[in-house]
């Protein structure tokens, strides 16, 4: 055994006790945070670009003077700036970001009954999307294809990215990643404030439809706070990965395949579920090699401490009905027959099947989105998509004759409600 790692086994009378307190998402204390970014928000609402630019001041230790936006020429021209392997990588991830999601556009449509009356749903796009992009701590170039490229495929008519700059640096990738994604206007701002200004308008950036796109809790609580004057694709939880392995993969993938996830922060979760205890063991092992190895081991340590696990399963119907209860943003099912257990999975972000296909080349490059519904959403929510930059309107158009038909129904019903004045206009036209 190893105290990197919670060790559970599902034949434990301890088990589900465990496995509850495992998922719990440890919650800072949010109230604090809430009083701050209610602050800032309602600091935002009120003095707009003032507001902006004094808490950009104090807290991304830089003073712009103004709402900093960079011309576009300026992050196109990062694209001859980063090397070109890198740049090739992007608009190779892009393409593939584009081509997926371009099979996801609705597209209206209409029936025409017997009588005339023609009834319908008409698809737009949103017109005004912001995306928030995370800054400071690391660059998140893939961050940007993932919320900008769908949003374009929909046909939204302009995209705001904001992006932290904390001492007023903006790292090369990113900018090259908005240009390759058609960003049309960046503004170097961050935290809370960015977003309500993207909610609420200021001088200079303009008000927008939907925010989407990670961030810290300041950024998530933000989001929160704004809900409902815009939209928001979901408030994103920690990062989490579960595996289903039958021990046909090495185990040093299983073990960097957690490491993948668990390496996104302290809070993250990672977990591994097996019936073959030999193969558990090997995992662990594996864990207990690699991990002084990593670059971020301090960060993958807590994680793995706090809220990792290897679980013991009876088989592997034990094993999908806990995936089923975890819900998991990521899940792997590294078996070798993989296919046929999918029809077992009722709730997961995205599903990697096979041992070759390793969750970061979701995170990446695959073509389906890396935003992804976390702490058990994955039961009623999607991935964001191209659906998510479209709106739909019901469309109605009675003929005389339809009309009469439907008012007659329309009436008694809004009579039974008390309503007079529907069931009067529903009447008046099958009157004349």
């Amino acid at each position: 055994m190893t105290s990197l790692i919670s060790w559970l086994d599902t034949a434990d009378d301890s088990f589900d006790s465990s496995l509850t307190r495992l998922l719990a998402v440890q919650k800072a204390q949010t109230d604090g945070v809430d009083a701050v970014v209610r602050d800032i928000v309602r600091t935002i609402e009120r003095d707009g670009d003032s507001g902006l630019l004094r808490l950009t001041g104090e807290l991304d230790r830089f003073q712009p003077a103004s709402a900093d936006e960079l011309e576009l020429k300026d992050f196109r021209r990062q694209l001859h700036k980063i090397p070109n392997d890198v740049r090739e990588a992007l608009e190779v991830s892009a393409g593939r970001i584009r081509h997926y999601h371009a099979h996801q556009k609705l597209e209206s449509w209409e029936i025409e009954e017997a009588d005339g009356t023609v009834l319908g749903q008409r698809v737009t796009p949103l017109e005004r999307v912001g995306i928030y992009v995370p800054g400071g701590k690391a660059a998140y170039p893939s961050s940007v294809l993932m919320n900008a490229i769908p949003a374009k495929v929909a046909g939204v008519d302009e995209i705001i990215m904001v992006v932290p700059a904390p001492g007023g640096e903006v790292e090369s990738v990113v900018l090259a990643a908005a240009a390759i994604a058609g960003v049309d206007r960046v503004f170097r701002i961050g935290g809370a404030q960015a977003v309500a200004a993207l909610a609420y308008g200021t001088e200079t950036i303009p008000a927008v439809d939907k925010i989407v796109g990670p961030g810290n809790m300041y950024v998530a609580r933000a989001k929160a706070m704004v809900f409902g004057r815009v939209g928001i694709d979901m408030i994103a939880g920690p990062s989490e990965i579960l595996i289903v392995s039958d021990g046909s993969a090495h185990p040093d993938w299983m073990a960097m395949d957690l490491f993948s996830q668990a390496e996104h922060d302290e809070l993250a979760q990672a977990i591994l579920l097996s019936p073959d205890q030999v193969f558990i063991n090997a995992v662990a092992t594996s864990i207990a090699k690699m991990l002084p190895t990593l670059e971020r081991a301090d960060i993958v340590r807590k994680a793995l401490s706090h809220r990792g696990a290897l679980i013991k399963v009876r088989d592997l119907d034990e094993a999908f009905a806990l995936v089923n209860r975890i819900a998991p943003e990521h899940l792997e099912i590294a078996l070798n027959d993989a296919t046929q257990w999918l029809d077992k999975v009722r709730h997961a972000g995205a599903i990697f099947l096979g041992n070759y296909s390793p969750e970061a080349l979701g995170d990446y490059c695959a073509g389906p989105n890396h935003v992804l519904p976390t702490s058990g959403t994955a039961r009623f929510s999607s991935p964001l998509g191209v659906y998510d930059f479209q709106k739909r309107s019901s469309v109605i158009a009675c003929s005389p004759e339809g009309s009469a038909t439907l008012a007659s129904v329309a009436g008694r019903l809004a009579d039974s409600e008390g309503l007079g004045a529907h069931a009067r206009s529903a009447r008046f036209r099958a009157a004349e």
